[in-house]
């Protein structure tokens, strides 16, 4: 297994990853993008997009193959392989495939979303004889048979009428009361006056059954308890997305209670070096604009936090003159008195850089030198020579 390094790693070939290629390779940063499924992600599998700004209607593939000839034109390597290790603390953060090993000092996270499972009773033992999770991929199975969709999301009405394309007959399964759908307005006004679609109020799937392949969903009504048995060839599923993190959980990265990662309005984790954008990461809005968006905000930051390190270690590190770097924390009382007291005692004599180190944006650099900041010790000032420590120093000592 070899080793290739990179300037830049993107985890995810969908619209926020692509978007982040872009600006990678236009800032002229060595960038690879590995996608372990379909480049364009999930927007690969929507038909329709009206809603991209300066673009009144494409299809998901035309514009997701787009953004790929974009990205490679400015010499972006796309490569599909699926991860086996993710190593993101560290200078260098490292990806092992099958194939590689990949290092850079910066990674992106793009991993986007995958359908949510309900779990109940034979979803998961007719998965692909009649149970499904796209309607791109698998509505021409259903040529003039009987499909049920469960969801009324923007996702669930959308794909039901590009069903009905296909299938004699598309019945929607409901939570809510009769006339009350969780999709935008003008889908749902389409979706009432389409002859194919059908609805089941307040109703939930409890299970499927058939023989080798689906010819029932049964379904519970939640008001009465009631069970109905709906005669059916295909079963397909639009109640939401988890965010796709396998072999992440356990790298150190911040997650919210859904396990979505968290990140500031720069796109930065927790880690140093560290970003996630698009579905994958909080967020208000999972659209293809917004993605895109996180993409180019992601790659910018990254390519300046790049920057910064190589300058820090040519400045610093490289430095003949010797060097005070001074760790700090807002989140700790007499943190910038502490250090403000070294700069002054050195500027008397001015023989020393003195560089402040912000203890929380900088947690790579303060392990590598072993330093831990706390109530008790809210500031920590170390001399380097030659890029070594040689003592911890105060106002006092110094």
């Amino acid at each position: 297994m070899s080793e290739v390094k990179y300037d830049l790693i993107i985890l995810g070939g969908g619209p926020a990853g692509l978007a982040a290629g872009i600006y990678g390779g236009r800032a002229r940063l060595n960038t690879l993008i590995l996608e372990k499924g379909t480049i364009g992600g999930r927007a690969e599998t929507t038909r329709e997009i009206v809603n991209y700004p300066g673009v009144p209607q494409t299809t998901g593939p035309d514009l997701t193959n787009t953004m790929r000839e974009h990205a490679e034109k400015f010499g972006v390597t796309i490569l599909k392989e699926s991860p086996k290790e993710v190593i993101l603390e560290g200078e260098e953060k490292v990806v092992k495939t099958r194939k590689n090993t990949y290092t850079a000092p910066a990674i992106i996270l793009a991993t986007g979303t995958s359908a949510r499972i309900l779990g109940i009773p034979g979803e998961k033992e007719f998965a692909g004889a009649g149970v499904a999770y796209c309607a791109t991929c698998d509505a021409e199975f259903f040529q003039d048979q009987r499909v049920c969709v469960i969801g009324s999301g923007d996702q669930a009405i959308e794909e039901s009428m590009f069903i009905a394309k296909f299938a004699s007959e598309v019945t929607i399964i409901v939570l809510h009361e009769e006339g009350v759908l969780d999709c935008n307005k003008v889908a749902a006004e389409k979706a009432f006056a389409h002859p194919k679609l059908k609805f089941v109020w307040n109703s939930v799937p409890n299970a499927i059954l058939g023989d080798d392949d689906v010819n029932t969903l049964q379904v519970k009504n939640v008001k009465t308890d009631e069970l109905t048995d709906i005669p059916c060839e295909g079963v397909f599923f639009f109640v939401g997305q988890v965010p796709e993190t396998k072999g992440l959980t356990e790298t150190g990265l911040k997650f919210d209670e859904r396990g979505y990662i968290l990140t500031n309005d720069r796109m930065e984790t927790n880690l140093e070096g560290v970003y996630a954008v698009g579905d994958v990461r909080q967020k208000y809005l999972r659209q293809v604009v917004t993605s895109a968006a996180d993409g180019a905000i992601a790659a910018t930051a990254a390519e300046r936090y790049i920057e910064e390190v190589k300058d820090f270690n040519t400045r610093i590190l490289g430095s003949d003159k010797p060097v005070l770097l001074a760790f700090w924390s807002q989140e700790y009382d007499g943190s910038l008195e502490a250090i403000q007291a070294v700069d002054a005692k050195n500027a008397q004599t001015g023989d020393r850089m003195f560089v402040e180190v912000d203890y929380m944006r900088k947690k790579t650099l303060a392990k590598k030198f072993d330093i831990t900041l706390s109530e008790e010790k809210p500031a920590v000032i170390i001399e380097l020579v030659n890029g070594k420590m040689t003592r911890e120093v105060t106002a006092d000592t110094l």
